[in-house]
């Protein structure tokens, strides 16, 4: 198989990815058949991706997640 057609490997449970469709930043939930299953980073209603349209999230972005955590944490929202 060439690389280019290389299946996209499955990420551990809580690895923060970006949707490039949607352009947004997920918490990959799960995989089932060919989809995975991402929610967004400070909750809310999962979605659906194709792996292909995925992307792990870089340093910066995931810098943000944890500031945007931390912030609602401390203004007591639940998360």
């Amino acid at each position: 198989m060439c690389p280019a057609h290389m299946p996209t490997p499955v990420p551990s449970v809580g690895t923060l990815l970006l949707d490039v469709v949607r352009n947004q930043i997920g918490v990959f939930r799960g995989e089932l058949g060919a989809s995975w299953f991402l929610r967004p980073a400070l909750g809310g209603r999962e979605w659906e991706v194709a792996p292909e349209h995925t992307r792990p999230a870089t340093p910066e972005q995931r810098l943000h997640v944890q500031t945007a955590r931390a912030n609602a944490r401390s203004r007591g929202e639940l998360l």
